[in-house]
This record gives structure tokens, sequence and C-alpha cells, in this order.
């Protein structure tokens, strides 16, 4: 059964698409203001100094991380998705990255607890710290953004659940990419790194 009803959908100038752009612009600016720039700072550090950047994500969560870690590529990391046939194996000298809204995916979390049994560093993007995955992370960004769980501290948003962090969560990543390639010894660099077969 179809939430919406398609027959009553309205025409082209009923969406008032610019109001919701406007919208979500809006609600990212709010939770984006409070930004821990320590743990930021500190994010940038680890994968300056890893030998090798692991990332683990689920879902619309999963998407994000997944172009955080393809600009990570670019930028000459040896960066790596969770779970891929060609992943290789991670070790103390990495880090691992998680990004979770509610801190309780199953996967995401089995992800921490195998690279903490092999003494790699582990960071998060998270909503909710105070979860099952938070409490593991050597380090967590905390972005309370909407999640799955709808808990009365989230921020309220007229989205869907989960958007808000999600969209919160690309923004920050794709400023931590902006601010590595503007330090990058030549900007260009990164060209021969895009894909060429797709």
């Amino acid at each position: 059964m179809l939430l919406i009803d398609l027959s009553a959908r309205p025409g082209p100038e009923d969406l008032k698409i610019q109001e919701k752009i406007d919208a979500i612009l809006d609600e990212n600016r709010r939770i984006l203001q409070d930004l821990d720039k320590e743990a930021v700072d500190g994010f940038v550090r680890r994968i300056l100094t890893a030998r090798k950047v692991f990332c683990s994500a689920q879902g619309r969560s999963g998407f994000v991380l997944r172009c955080f870690c393809m600009r990570l590529m670019h930028l000459g990391c040896q960066a790596h998705v969770c779970g891929e046939t060609v992943t290789p194996a991670l070790g103390k000298d990495d880090l691992l990255v998680v990004l979770s809204g509610s801190g309780e995916t199953p996967s995401t979390l089995e992800a921490v607890k195998s690279a903490k049994e092999r003494g790699t560093y582990t960071i998060g993007i998270l909503g909710n710290p105070d979860s099952s995955i938070g409490s593991l992370l050597d380090s967590c960004i905390h972005l309370p953004g909407t999640t799955k769980l709808c808990r009365e501290t989230e921020p309220e948003s007229v989205q869907m659940s989960g958007s808000l962090f999600e969209q919160a969560s690309f923004l920050v990543l794709e400023a931590i990419i902006l601010a590595l390639y503007q330090d990058a010894v030549d900007m260009g660099s990164v060209s021969p790194r895009h894909a060429v077969i797709e």
C-alpha cells in the first residue's frame, strides 16, 4: 500500500520546492552552527596520520560515507569501504570511520568491535553518542540530527526521520574534504585518480 495518493499529487506549481529547499538548509545551519571544532580537527589529524582509512556505515548513511571514502581516494589516501571483496585487513596503524544516526546499527557495531580487537583507532559521526557504538569509539563527532529512533531530545524537523542527520553528515565530511584539498600541494593532482571505467 502506498503512503501517498499519487492521483491527488499537486502540479509542479504547487510543490513549493524552493520553500522546501530553504527549510532543509535552515535545519542544517541550525545543527551545524554548534559543531565541535576540536573533534573535527582531531578527525582530520587522524586521517592525515593513518596508514589506511576504512569506512563502515549502512543504508543512506552508507552512501554518504562512500562519497567521503571516494574523495579520500581522490586525494591519494588508501581508503576502503568495509565489506567489499577487495577490502584488506585493518590494523593498529589504520583508522576506522563509522557513521550512524542511531548509534545502534548492528553491522556497524560489529565493525567497531572488530577494529578495537585489532588496535585500530575508531572514530564516528553519530546522532546518538550515548549508544552502543558511541561507548566503544575512541572519539566521536556528535551531530544532533533526527534519527530512526525519533528520540524526544532530537531537534525538530519537517523532514523524514534520518534525513537531517544524513545531510549534516554529508556537509561536514565535504567540508573536511575541502580543507584537505585546499591544503594539498597541487590542487589539480587528484584528476588522474578519477575513475575512467564506470
